[in-house]
């Protein structure tokens, strides 16, 4: 049953569905060649299994050679030594099975029920058989890299990606920003959804630097046609000769009670506080009563009105903090003429991406406060539409992707049941929504929302709260572990869920050369020649 040209590793001694499978090393292959995240085919008696190598051990036939070990200056000793009295095992888990039974050779590959027989041969995987399994680039599946020590390409299923909410995740400096970039140029690429990109950092519109310091283009450069860049500071954003679609501002009359509660942590808000906000807004109306806070003067009026509405002073007083802080965000003001949300709804409808950036504002209160305040909006008018198209039988609204970064700070446990963020998490793809989330502190997200998102692609993490979190309720958690506390600092990633048929470790593709940004583009200009054609045949019909 072996396929192509494999190098044989060794043959199967033990193990269980369960923890995987035991491979004693043959004397031939070197232990110091193997790496854990590579791929492996065992050659079973009625089946062909693809699994990854979890863990690298050595072993001796006898104990006593451990305790009392040979001299292996001389180079006879040592070859005859080993492969018979020392030899390496490998720690294999088989995910799949990809050939010999007829459900595999007819629905391609599937999850492994069973284990092979004592002593199957173990192969290194080729490229034909990663390529059976991870599949090749088409108009659905984009490649986001190359499996360890191989060239054959990884691609993830964006069909399947958008369906769900995912999440980017590693410690600082790993690698995170190009992986979303990616992410997002697959989807722009392939037309699955449309994104709306909340860019903290200004890294993902116009043009963003790697971990050297060097510029790289990003969404907009590269898809001129596809991608309109909002922003939030339009001097920030002259000053990087960046040309704007539209200039964002929000009025106070926009902000609602539910924005606030969302900010409590960040503007040291108690919970009484938070109440008073709500209380304030019947007494002045949703649309005035910021204003109205901020414009109690008269002492005497002001003492009044706590007493009337049970507000204890120093509530009140630790409310007007959080409320002077959000006043001094220079893009607030009493009202506005052009309503952002409309104009961020006319190009998404459009199947134009948005990405709006936040120049200097990189406070964390005004990320907040923007992010959630035009999700919410934005998802109630997808709400609207998607329950008008199911009532009136017409087409559903274009797939939407939310990107947030600093995660947490909107799915940690004490809010996420109360955001829009954990709204849209537990309700999957209901209305046309999903998340696409950044952070380096995935155990401070909420297990619940967690557990709902559909792919994750981990970069290296160090702290075993935030690796724990991330494979949570997989299979496989603690082989998988293994493999995830030992990747590379940059430019590797582990992926698994549902827009792959297993988990994968991936060295990401090149992103930043004049190479790389022309196979971003060219099924841009394939796009571009097909519309003209079209338009061609449409002025002569």
């Amino acid at each position: 049953m072996t396929q192509g040209n494999t190098e044989r590793l060794g043959i199967v001694v033990s193990g269980s569905l369960n923890k995987g499978v035991e491979v004693k090393l043959d004397s031939s292959a070197s232990v110091e060649d193997m790496a854990v995240g590579r791929y492996v085919t065992i050659e079973g008696q009625k089946r062909r299994f693809f699994g990854m190598i979890t863990d690298v051990s050595l072993e001796v036939t006898d104990q006593k050679l451990v305790l009392i070990p040979p001299d292996v200056s001389d180079p006879f000793v040592a070859e005859v030594l080993a492969g018979t009295s020392t030899y390496g095992t490998l720690h294999v888990l088989p995910m799949l099975t990809i050939g010999g039974d007829v459900t595999s050779l007819i629905e391609g590959p599937q999850p492994v029920k069973t284990v092979p027989s004592h002593f199957s041969a173990v192969n290194l995987a080729s490229q034909p058989d990663v390529e059976l399994v991870f599949g090749s680039e088409d108009e659905r599946k984009f490649y986001i890299g190359t499996p360890l020590d191989m060239e054959t390409k990884v691609c993830l299923n964006l069909e399947e990606l958008v369906k769900r909410s995912n999440g980017i995740f590693g410690k600082s400096g790993t690698g995170k920003t190009f992986l979303t970039r990616l992410l997002l140029i697959g989807m722009l690429q392939k037309g699955t959804a449309v994104n709306l990109v909340f860019d903290m950092h200004s890294e993902y519109g116009w043009e963003g630097r790697n971990e050297e310091g060097r510029k790289v283009k990003a969404l907009k450069q590269l898809f001129p046609s596809k991608v309109a860049v909002f922003t939030l500071d339009e001097e920030s954003s002259r000053r990087r000769r960046v040309s704007t679609d539209f200039v964002v501002r929000i009025g106070y009359d926009e902000i609602e009670p539910e924005d606030i509660g969302l900010l409590r942590q960040t503007l040291n808000l108690t919970e009484a506080s938070v109440q008073a906000v709500y209380q304030l807004a019947r007494e002045f109306g949703d649309k005035k009563w910021i204003e109205a806070t901020l414009g109690l003067e008269d002492e005497d009026e002001t003492r009044q009105l706590l007493t009337r509405l049970s507000i204890h002073d120093s509530t009140y007083r630790n409310l007007r903090r959080g409320l002077e802080t959000i006043r001094r965000l220079p893009f607030l003001e009493s009202h506005v003429p052009d309503n952002p949300v409309k104009r961020i709804l006319e190009y998404l409808d459009r199947g134009i991406n948005v990405v709006l950036e936040f120049g200097r504002y990189t406070d964390i209160t005004a990320y907040i406060l923007v992010a959630n305040l035009l999700t919410r909006r934005i998802h109630a008018q997808y709400r609207e539409r998607m329950e008008k198209a199911i009532g009136e039988d017409i087409a559903p609204p274009r797939q939407l992707v939310i990107t947030i970064e600093e995660a947490h700070k909107f799915l940690n446990p004490e809010v996420a049941s109360q955001t829009i963020f954990g709204t849209i998490a537990r309700e999957m793809r209901k209305y046309y929504v999903t998340l696409l989330v950044i952070d380096q502190r995935p155990s401070g997200i909420d297990s619940e929302v967690m557990s709902q998102i559909g792919t994750k692609i981990t970069c290296l993490l160090d702290n075993d709260h935030d690796i724990d979190s991330v494979l949570a309720g997989v299979s496989g958690k603690s082989e998988l572990k293994s493999v995830l506390a030992r990747l590379e600092s940059r430019q590797q990633a582990l992926i698994f869920g549902h827009a792959v048929p297993m988990p994968v470790v991936v060295r990401t593709r090149e992103y930043g050369s004049a190479e790389s940004y022309k196979d971003f583009i060219s099924g841009e200009e394939t796009e571009i020649r097909k519309q003209a054609e079209k338009d061609i045949e449409e002025l002569w019909e």
